[in-house]
């Protein structure tokens, strides 16, 4: 006896040491990574010449232009405007400018210019910026300098592919802090909603933000060494879809702890059952997620590549931290963590009278009907797919508010070739370079063609081009804006005409590189949704240990993200007012809204299986309805919400993820998970199950 009761009490200390030390065990580790979620911003890179693969054209050509000047700068281009006309006075504040910038430092010497506009109500200086320096801050000094003092009616402005690239990182400054704070406060209200618990939502939120840690810990190691590439819509991608998953898991595990309760006298045991039978869903989950988005890497983007190994490493944190930080808080807890409403040992489960109880006797009721009719609203949704502007859109319509490198650009485009500060840039034959000029200058939207001397600007009279190893380099000037439609047609009839006049020519720049990124984002969407597709399909499989399942919910999962793009397609060009949509718009949607749609399909169908091995396919997807509707919709809003947070950050490419994922999940959530797929597998039985020994069990 005395030997039972000391087996008895190490039984019952080890079950609270281990929750306890588990705990610790996470305080150390956030103690340690989570300072390094601070330190993202200092590895990110967002050039957009540097996403680009080594087959394209554009990289090519900066690889050679290596050779001419080991030192790569950005070009910022300063312009001085008066539209009464520019005295003297503004001429001579010019010229002391570009002698004082040229000083600064991460400033390339020589600064060229001033040079006037041929109306007279304009000067331009070119800043070449060391692209090793803090290009943004060197951009911010020089804009200090050019707005300050100008004569009355004069002002001065800093644009170009430099002025672009400090206002992109002016808009991603903070994100760390403002964007976290904003999508914690929205789970936060959320939780506090769904548990009416002023304990539980806290104990989700510290186990969400333990996975954050861990995640961007791993991310900054990993990007500090130059294993995996960073950018700032990447790092904001982390946060959202960290806290998300993490919540969302939170959610699964907490509902099914919640049900055990009820089940269980000992919180040890309630909270046993719960975890064994979450932790296949949730990995199963996570792993799909995880697959999905290393799918990713085989796309020759850098910048979308590099999406896949970042989200994977925050699904990863999420997974850690749901099935060892909260079950442990959980446990110590106990049933104090959802009072005041308490589950009591032996109170009936709420779940199944509710009103999800009710929405699964409305399934049962008439589900060919229902399957047909919200398959087929999904198909008119659909249809409006192809109206969706994704060819791409100017720089100047990235940003969703007024920035001053676009209001830079719109002057100096209404003085000079709108090109001059980002010329298209020739490489070919040293010997060839009066045919590569007179080429360039036949193609309608060049301003001028001239070749490159040996100081890196056009070559001057009696000065002979720039010659490395037999290749010269041929600026080419664009009467349009860089970033703008006319100006990528050039490039494309630029590279046309040259490549048949001066075979082994290459055509590059800033334009050019805007060009490869589109089309290589467009080789990249085609390329990677069938894997995700089939990937997916196959996890499933394994899953649910059958074909004809994993086959309709991955149609449905397909039908609900075509239906989404559609709405999308007309929220953006007729509410919204958006000018386009970048080409990997509808990919990034398409690999979040597949793996996460999937996932809520997971929850729903593995507690299906589950009940369906008792009690029947037909009554076993009723009653999976009934338990899992409440969390499954809660983790769909939690998720939409924690996404829409991306919004904060005004870029149009984040906005548009925004909604697109924030609409697609509680579309998959409301309409799909609740009635499509539940009345689809009723109407079938158990043969949606084949080819398991479960298809013929009914």
């Amino acid at each position: 006896m005395w030997s039972s009761r000391g087996s008895h009490r190490r039984t019952t200390r080890f079950r609270w040491a281990l929750p306890a030390v588990l705990v610790a065990v996470w305080l150390l580790v956030g103690g340690v990574t989570g300072p390094l979620a601070g330190k993202l911003s200092t590895v990110q890179t967002n050039d957009a010449a540097a996403f680009l693969p080594a087959s394209a054209e554009a990289t090519q050509v900066a690889r050679l232009q290596k050779k001419f000047n080991d030192q790569q700068t950005v070009p910022a281009v300063v312009v001085y405007a008066d539209p009464s006309g520019l005295d003297a006075a503004v001429t001579q504040r010019a010229r002391a400018d570009a002698d004082a910038i040229a000083g600064f430092d991460g400033v390339a010497a020589p600064v060229a210019g001033p040079v006037p506009s041929r109306d007279g109500k304009a000067l331009e200086l070119i800043v070449p910026i060391r692209a090793d320096s803090d290009v943004a801050g060197v951009v911010d000094r020089v804009r200090a300098r050019v707005s300050a003092g100008l004569p009355e009616g004069a002002r001065g402005y800093v644009t170009g592919p430099a002025g672009f690239t400090a206002d992109l990182t002016a808009a991603f400054a903070g994100i760390d802090g403002i964007l976290l704070l904003v999508a914690v406060l929205v789970v936060l209200v959320i939780l506090v909603l769904v548990y009416r618990s002023p304990v539980l939502p806290f104990a989700v939120l510290i186990s969400s933000l333990f996975a954050l840690a861990v995640a961007s810990g791993l991310v900054y190691l990993l990007a500090d060494r130059d294993l995996i590439t960073l950018n700032g819509q990447s790092q904001g991608i982390l946060f959202i879809l960290v806290v998300g998953a993490a919540t969302d898991y939170a959610l699964l595990l907490t509902s099914r702890y919640r049900e055990e309760l009820r089940e269980h006298e000992s919180r040890f045991a309630a909270m046993a059952v719960a975890w064994r039978q979450s932790l296949p869903t949730v990995l199963a989950s996570g792993l799909t997620v995880m697959a999905g988005l290393l799918c990713l890497l085989l796309s020759d983007l850098n910048s979308t590549s590099s999406l896949g190994p970042v989200g994977a490493l925050g699904i990863l944190g999420a997974l850690l931290s749901t099935l060892t930080f909260l079950p442990a808080v959980l446990v110590l807890l106990g049933r104090a963590a959802f009072w005041p409403r308490r589950p009591r040992f032996g109170s009936p489960h709420p779940e199944r009278s509710g009103v999800w109880g009710a929405v699964a006797r409305f399934v049962g009721r008439r589900p060919r009907a229902l399957w047909v009719g919200t398959g087929a609203g999904l198909v008119v949704l659909a249809a409006f797919v192809p109206t969706l502007q994704a060819g791409g859109t100017s720089q100047d319509a990235l940003f969703l508010h007024q920035v001053p490198s676009v209001t830079g650009q719109q002057v100096a485009a209404r003085h000079f070739p709108a090109g001059t500060g980002s010329p298209a840039v020739i490489i070919g034959p040293a010997d060839r370079v009066t045919e590569t000029v007179a080429a360039a200058k036949q193609v309608p939207g060049v301003s001028q063609a001239r070749p490159v001397g040996p100081t890196g600007g056009p070559v001057k009279p009696g000065q002979e081009p720039a010659s490395v190893d037999g290749l010269a380099q041929v600026q080419a000037t664009l009467e349009a804006p860089p970033d703008s439609e006319r100006a990528i047609d050039t490039v494309r009839a630029l590279r046309d005409t040259v490549h048949d006049a001066v075979p082994g020519a290459r055509v590059g720049g800033s334009t050019a590189t805007t060009l490869d990124t589109r089309t290589t984002a467009e080789h990249d969407r085609n390329l990677v949704i069938p894997i995700v597709l089939v990937v997916i399909f196959v996890l499933l499989a394994l899953l649910l240990r059958a074909l004809l399942a994993p086959l309709l919910l991955l149609v449905t999962v397909v039908l609900s993200f075509a239906a989404t793009l559609g709405v999308s397609a007309l929220v953006f060009n007729h509410l919204f007012g958006f000018a386009g949509a970048d080409p990997s718009v509808p990919l990034f949607g398409f690999v979040f809204l597949v793996a996460l749609g999937v996932d809520y399909n997971i929850f729903l169908m593995s507690r299906v299986r589950e009940e369906s091995g008792r009690h029947g396919t037909r009554d076993g997807v009723l009653r999976g309805l009934a338990v899992t509707g409440g969390v499954i919709t809660s983790a769909g809003v939690v998720l939409a919400a924690t996404f829409a947070a991306l919004s904060v950050i005004p870029l149009l490419f984040l906005a548009q993820i925004a909604f697109i994922v924030a609409f697609g999940v509680l579309l998959d959530t409301v309409v799909v998970r609740s009635l499509l797929v539940p009345a689809l597998v009723h109407d079938l039985g158990s043969r949606v199950w084949w080819p398991s020994r479960l298809a013929s069990k009914e």
